[in-house]
């Protein structure tokens, strides 16, 4: 039986890690199906993809929410993203044809790909990325970053998160987690692998019993305990670690923003 870390094991990347955990999402995403739809050759693949996956880390450490271990093991990319798509960041294009160039068309029709089946109309949380380094997955360490933001959305936010995951298997993980099927597969063009489109929706009723239990050490703190006074109510509080030990404390504060394209996307794996 695998043993899910506490929610003090979760705690909040900062400019420090950028180049960290874009080598972990390089490592863990090296064999996927889309990754190897992206770039053929393993050893460009290897070269191309820190360089590629720091721009989403960079994206979300400035508009979003992005949680890792103490050992900087596994990273969780979380965007809010609102009613309507906004354009890409300045410098995107440019940015992203650095970075993957001979093969910037792929990086392109992927993000189309994926833009096309992004959900319309509904504000929710989108699970942009979740890598843990090969080493490290079986034991538990995606499942932990996974629930301690579960928790918040439940608890605070009462918003659906949304995810693609990347084949069948990933897609039997997150079933697990309370995901269901949000519409077909995503085709990815000239014959290229499926991914799966997943939402799921808030469970405020089930925080503190079946989160806390679930979780050894959870708190179980009512948010008059876990938010600082004055916070607003739809600012969410999610578990993290100080040097002092777990305790809960407000994550990244942000207005509901719309997360552009280019930046909506990639394929999540729990480990």
């Amino acid at each position: 039986m695998i043993s899910i870390p506490p929610a003090g094991h979760v705690v909040p990347a900062d400019a420090a890690d950028l180049d960290t955990l874009s080598q972990v999402i390089a490592d863990a995403f090296h064999d996927l199906a889309p990754s190897r739809w992206l770039i053929a050759d393993p050893d460009a693949r290897r070269r191309i993809f820190p360089g590629y996956f720091r721009l989403y880390v960079d994206h979300a450490m400035a508009s979003g929410t992005v949680h890792t271990t103490p050992d900087r093991s596994a990273v969780a990319l979380w965007l809010r993203v609102g009613e309507h798509p906004e354009d890409q960041p300045d410098g995107y294009s440019a940015r992203l044809s650095a970075a993957t160039s001979p093969w910037t068309s792929r990086f392109v029709a992927f993000d189309a790909a994926l833009d096309r089946h992004h959900p319309a109309g509904v504000p929710h949380h989108h699970l942009a990325i979740l890598a843990v380094r090969p080493d490290r997955q079986g034991q538990g360490t995606g499942t932990a970053l996974l629930r301690a933001y579960h928790q918040m959305l439940d608890r605070d936010a009462r918003a659906p998160a949304y995810l693609e995951a990347a084949d069948l298997r990933t897609r039997q993980i997150y079933l697990r987690h309370g995901y269901t099927d949000h519409g077909p597969p995503i085709q990815l063009p000239d014959d290229g692998p499926q991914m799966y489109p997943m939402m799921r929706e808030g469970h405020p009723e089930s925080v503190t019993a079946a989160a806390g239990a679930s979780v050894p050490g959870a708190q179980r703190a009512s948010r008059s305990r876990c938010c600082p006074a004055g916070a607003r109510r739809d600012t969410p509080c999610v578990p993290l670690a100080t040097g002092q030990g777990p305790v809960l404390v407000l994550a990244r504060t942000l207005p509901w923003r719309n997360s552009p394209p280019g930046f909506r996307r990639w394929a999540t794996r729990p480990g």
